[in-house]
């Protein structure tokens, strides 16, 4: 069953092109415009719109909700006061990623969380007689992702307490007169907001937003230009970056947190004193050194793909539609190195960028690679350097 948001009414009547994908089972604009690389710019430059209601969420609730999710979840919930979110992720038992997403500390013993595909069933059997529930609020809640430079001043015309809203911050407030939550979260590497709203009263919270959107630039945007705004963020997509280990066939197509580049959250592991899923294995991880490779960032050598564009008669291409496939990634003796999971043209960097998994002695920033592309029906290998993610991260995103 193909379902609607609770904001199609108006993303409908907004889709020039009238081209849809699914996602989680709901109609999702791919663009609105047509070209996607007109939204990436309001993203980039203004602020842009976008829908992301389809994500599965969950309030996890009661006496025993922290230590639950502190049992549960790889980072550290503990850490997160109320009117606090962290980006988060799940393990199972040898330290495989399950899967991530941003939890919202909205209230004592409160918690929202969000997730790409259905997790009630496996939270739940971990409950374990704890007092504690996990309720799946998918369709209670629509969800409006604010993003971009000019995002804060646009929300706080309509709720000025959001201007002092910190990175990941959440707060309770009005909308139109709509009790929402507010968090300073997103998808695209900006400054951003999300909108939490009753779906009951999703429309009249997005007219709000455009109401006081218009003359600025502002336009809904698509998931081809979410994608691209990932891409250079640095932000790892389920089925694509990784795969969850519930659903993998073999460990090479799982994946630990820490070869995602999500050591960061385990860096007091040594005097945590929490039990939680994988903790052993990713200790030992740690410990040892042990990982297989590293996501990271590529920036591919822009002379030479020039000159080997050229000495096949075509115009070297600036494509900056995402790629979400595999693709090879070599040492200078074409020796097989790891591949790559994302890439694209970056409008922004004006370089062709990649997100790719590298072995340790590779993901020291300027380590030397070759990445493969196909062209005139034949493979090249195109000179890149290994970069830090994020590959774009303004000052503003978390100022």
């Amino acid at each position: 069953m193909i379902r609607t948001t609770p904001f199609h009414e108006r993303t409908a009547a907004l889709n020039e092109t009238g081209i849809w994908e699914h996602w989680s089972n709901h109609l999702v604009a791919s663009r609105y415009q047509m070209s996607e690389k007109f939204e990436y710019f309001a993203i980039r430059n203004t602020a842009g719109l976008f829908d992301t209601s389809p994500l599965y969420k969950y309030r996890i609730h009661g006496p025993a909700a922290e230590r639950f999710l502190a049992g549960v979840l790889a980072r550290d919930i503990r850490t997160c006061p109320v009117g606090r979110g962290q980006y988060t992720a799940w393990c199972d038992d040898r330290g495989f990623v399950v899967e991530d997403g941003v939890i919202l500390h909205v209230a004592p013993d409160e918690y929202l969380l969000t997730a790409a595909e259905p997790n009630l069933a496996y939270f739940q059997a971990l409950i374990d007689g704890l007092d504690v529930a996990v309720d799946d609020v998918s369709a209670d809640w629509g969800v409006l992702a604010v993003q971009g430079p000019r995002s804060r001043e646009l929300l706080a015309a309509l709720a000025p307490e959001v201007a002092r809203l910190a990175y990941f911050d959440v707060i309770a407030t009005k909308i139109a007169k709509v009790p929402v939550h507010v968090s300073r979260t997103g998808y695209t590497g900006d400054l951003g907001f999300e909108i939490w709203v009753p779906a009951a009263d999703a429309l009249a919270v997005w007219d709000a937003v455009w109401g006081v959107s218009r003359g600025r630039g502002v336009i809904p945007f698509g998931m081809t230009a979410l994608y691209m705004a990932r891409i250079e963020a640095g932000l790892v997509l389920l089925d694509v970056d990784f795969n969850s280990s519930r659903f993998a066939w073999t460990d090479a197509d799982r994946t630990t947190p820490i070869e995602l580049g999500l050591g960061w959250m385990f860096r007091d592991i040594g005097a945590d004193d929490r039990t939680f899923l994988g903790h052993e294995a990713i200790r030992r991880e740690i410990a040892t050194t042990s990982s297989r490779w590293r996501l990271s960032g590529l920036i591919l050598d822009w002379q030479d793909y020039d000159r080997i564009f050229d000495a096949a008669g075509l115009i070297p291409p600036k494509d900056h539609t995402p790629v979400q496939d595999e693709y090879y990634v070599y040492d200078d003796e074409l020796n097989q190195l790891g591949y790559a999971t994302s890439q694209m043209y970056s409008p922004i960097l004006q370089r062709h960028i990649a997100l790719a998994r590298v072995p340790l002695d590779r993901t020291a920033p300027g380590s030397r690679v070759k990445l493969e592309l196909g062209v005139s029906h034949r493979y090249e290998y195109f000179d890149a350097h290994v970069a830090r993610l994020p590959l774009f991260n303004p000052e503003r995103r978390t100022a």
